[in-house]
């Protein structure tokens, strides 16, 4: 028998399981094509930070959508972990940004200005025996510190699995394939053709994430979404959980309820190299141990690295594929996969039931690349 769906979303990461959530709110069931697993490429090795205030393109034309996308998270928690059965650990955290240069001293203190206002978020200066009174390990080294509350956290491959759950759950399925091609006519598709076997399906959603431009031969349209390789090391503790997030001098260490210290995290354009290697991973612990010295002999529990999908903007792709009717895009997120996820897949959603949404995705049209492929 043909397989058949109503909507074909390939790609099992943050975004696509986002989708069909809230495609499934909507009515509409989806099949989730995914070659590799679940959240088993950026999605889930993502340290999970949900920040709404700072980052690549915030604030800028990115500030109004991430907010938007956090809020989604707060209002989502409950109602996902009770449909999905899955506990994603959605929590508030604060965080330690330290200044190991004077050079660094004026900056983070300017950059309090961001949390001004901000209901949930507080910031403030801390000077150096202020910082050692809250977290003794840190380094006596450091000048000072912004220490600021409010961001929110999760354990990102948890967060995609209760997307897909909670589809799951209203209808919609999940389906290992390897998708080769697709395949329609007057700007339709109405087959994803696969390795064993093919779905006939109305609609399409591409989120692929850094594999995006498999897709341009397909459609004839440009999709420039690039691999930008991340590293994580993840550290056990020697001693009591640290109660802070911790940055500085390059580094990063994020420490999770399950007592390891996810630390990084590192920026390269390597293609499609996803190997972890060992000269960066020697890279990260120098960097975290400038922060904290007893770091330099914890055990290493495991060494991730992943790709994330990144425009040469920096803002998510999202909306319908120039010249097609029923073919959606739904990936380009950078290093904001897992915060933008509840936006990226409530936007996507509302433009094909609804044909408009109340999201701030203005940028974000694929109609600002060239949009047709010779």
């Amino acid at each position: 028998m043909a397989e058949t769906t109503d909507v074909a979303i390939i790609g099992g990461g943050a975004a696509g399981c986002a989708v069909a959530y809230y495609l499934a709110q909507s009515g509409v069931r989806s099949t989730i094509i995914e070659r590799d697993g679940l959240g088993n490429q950026a999605s889930g090795y993502s340290a999970g930070g949900l920040n709404p205030l700072t980052g690549i393109g915030i604030p800028g034309p990115l500030g109004a959508f991430g907010w938007e996308c956090f809020q989604l998270h707060i209002r989502l928690y409950d109602s996902l972990k009770e449909q999905s059965g899955i506990d994603y650990q959605h929590r508030t955290v604060a965080k330690l940004d330290l200044a190991l240069l004077e050079s660094e001293v004026s900056g983070l203190k300017a950059s309090s200005a961001l949390f001004e206002g901000v209901e949930g978020f507080d910031a403030h200066w801390l000077e150096q025996e202020e910082i050692a009174k809250l977290e003794p390990r840190i380094s006596p080294d450091v000048l000072g510190g912004l220490y600021d509350y409010g961001n929110n956290a999760v354990d990102s491959h948890n967060l995609t699995e209760a997307f897909a759950a909670a589809a799951e759950k209203m209808g919609s399925t999940v389906r290992a394939g390897n998708v080769k091609s697709l395949e329609g006519s007057g700007g339709k598709i109405d087959r994803v053709i696969l390795a064993d076997g093919e779905i006939s399906c109305g609609q399409v959603v591409l989120a692929m994430g850094p594999w995006s431009r498999r897709a341009e031969a397909w459609l004839g349209v440009y999709i420039p979404v690039d691999p930008l390789k991340g590293e994580i090391i993840r550290l056990e503790n020697n001693g009591e959980p640290f109660k802070h997030d911790i940055a500085g001098g390059g580094g990063t260490i994020y420490p999770k309820l399950d007592g390891l210290n996810w630390c990084g995290t590192t920026e390269d354009w390597k293609g499609f190299d996803r190997e972890p290697s060992e000269q960066v991973a020697r890279e990260i612990r120098q960097r975290v141990v400038r922060l904290v010295p007893d770091l330099a002999d914890a055990k290493l529990s495991k060494h991730t690295a992943c790709l994330r999908p990144v425009t040469p903007d920096w803002l998510p792709v999202l909306g319908r594929a120039p010249g097609w009717d029923n073919v959606y895009l739904a990936t380009g997120a950078g290093k904001k996969g897992i915060l933008l996820a509840t936006g990226i897949g409530k936007s996507v959603a509302d433009l094909m039931t609804a044909g408009e949404t109340t999201l701030s995705i203005q940028g974000c049209a694929p109609e600002r690349f060239a949009t047709q492929l010779d």
